[in-house]
């Protein structure tokens, strides 16, 4: 971010200055009562659950002397002195919409030859992180870090990019409806890339054909220079599918993809090999990162890159130095344990992706391949019959051991108890995670390799220290 006056931020979000000086100076925008202080731009957010209003007075104690607000009420009656050194007093009618209006402002004024959107119902993180590391081989670019990806956490990415950023790759999550047109409508897109169209969010958008259609907001702002890149191996993004104003490129297996996969070699923890397709023109390409759906989400990646400028084989150079945010098919290790830490987040795609990897990571002789899987959230009435086709599936392809924690995880326990070669003592099953912890450190043995996953509210992140923890 670069510095900026207080008359700029009454101009971008549309707010009125009660007190203050319009010339004063801010270097970085803040949310977190507890981290604000000097030179701060202090936004008083509205969550579900918080209301920034509520610690004004920390935060100009702390000696942030800049804030906006939507309730003046609860602005510390100090606040308003008129002294010199005292606070700069912003009102606007909704703080959420002032962030966002400055963050589009801001990105506005960056030097910038390409904004890529990503979104999908499962991969959208991963393939951002890769399409990162692609164009940071020609460019200075600018990324979401970790999860933030919704009305928050997107301007606040846009507020954290250098001021001489290039290109800027913009994650874009949603759970309902109209929310990504919001943040597509903040960002305005020259590309995006969809990922995939699963089931994740089923409960809020009530079909498949829901979900596609709140993921295609993210092209509400294009025109006929605009570029929608699909996985075209997903069965709902078809070109019939996103038709629209603007140019639809394909990647995936299929052999009338604009960018064709072949030869996909999954090496588990040692991550994935394949051939890319470009026309006539053909690149082999090696990835750091373990699971074979990465192929897919990478060559997306390189397809967004080289139309923004990059050539394929810069990309794929740049995608051998691709790290994955945290929690996204982590490999940690302890003595001669290894854990695949999966844990931020599940769906069935993501789940069966998960399982081939672990069934595809090397195991000492006396080790097992173990899945420690938790409930798959926000599925709606498909829920039942997504934890039963695991729990198959998991059995399908010779797990040693199946440990199932969650109310909904029941069913992957009687969907692999079902499988004719899944005996009942390679199968448990936890109601909860709390019994879980206290008997798994007994249960992993040296040698094992363990796949540890579920949707982020199960904070399965836990099992995976306890397993990792010095005894």
């Amino acid at each position: 971010m670069r510095t900026f006056t207080v008359k700029e931020i009454i101009d971008a979000t549309g707010g009125i200055l009660l007190s203050g000086d319009e010339s004063n100076e801010v270097y970085r925008v803040c949310t977190d009562s507890r981290k604000a202080g000097p030179g701060d731009l202090f936004f008083a957010l509205k969550g579900e659950n918080n209301d920034g209003h509520n610690y004004l007075a920390q935060v100009l104690e702390s000696g942030c002397r800049t804030i906006v607000v939507s309730d003046e009420s609860k602005v510390p009656k100090q606040a308003f002195q008129a002294q010199p050194g005292d606070a700069d007093i912003i009102s606007t009618e909704d703080t959420t919409a002032a962030l966002q209006r400055l963050s589009a402002y801001y990105l506005d004024s960056l030097p910038l030859t390409a904004k890529i959107a990503v979104t999908g119902s499962v991969g959208k993180t991963s393939t951002r992180d890769m399409l990162y590391y692609a164009l940071s081989t020609t460019f200075r670019t600018g990324r979401n870090p970790k999860n933030f990806n919704n009305g928050f956490g997107l301007p606040l990415s846009i507020m954290d990019f250098a001021p001489d950023t290039e290109a800027a790759v913009l994650e874009m999550g949603m759970s309902a409806a109209g929310e990504i047109e919001k943040l597509a409508r903040l960002a305005r897109p020259d590309i995006a890339i969809i990922t995939n169209i699963g089931i994740s969010h089923i409960e809020n958008l009530g079909s498949r054909e829901g979900i596609l259609k709140a993921k295609l907001e993210i092209t509400s702002c294009f025109d006929e220079n605009s570029v929608l890149i699909i996985n075209a191996d997903n069965d709902m993004l078809t070109p019939e599918n996103v038709n629209g104003p603007y140019r639809v490129v394909t990647v995936g297996s299929g052999s009338d993809c604009d960018y064709r996969i072949s030869d996909v070699c999954d090496s588990g923890d040692k991550g994935v090999e394949y051939n890319l397709h470009c026309g006539d023109r053909e690149y082999a390409v090696k990835l750091p990162v373990p699971g074979a759906h990465n192929a897919v989400n990478s060559a997306l990646a390189v397809a967004a890159a080289e139309i923004a400028g990059v050539s394929p084989d810069k990309a794929i150079r740049g995608l051998e130095h691709a790290e994955l945010t945290e929690k996204r098919l982590n490999i940690k290790n302890k003595g001669r344990i290894k854990v695949i830490d999966d844990t931020y987040n599940a769906c069935p795609d993501s789940m069966k992706s998960a399982i081939n990897t672990l069934m595809a990571t090397e195991k000492e002789a006396d080790g097992r391949r173990i899945a420690i899987l938790g409930d798959m959230l926000e599925l709606g009435g498909e829920s039942e019959k997504a934890h039963l086709e695991i729990g198959r599936y998991a059995g399908e392809k010779g797990t040693d051991l199946l440990i199932a924690v969650g109310e909904a995880a029941e069913g992957y326990a009687r969907g692999a108890e079902a499988m004719k070669d899944m005996r009942k003592d390679r199968v448990r099953y936890y109601a909860d995670k709390e019994t879980l912890l206290k008997d798994i450190s007994g249960m992993i043995n040296q040698g094992d390799v363990v796949l540890v996953k579920a949707s982020r509210s199960m904070f399965l992140e836990e099992v995976v220290k306890e397993i990792l923890k010095d005894k």
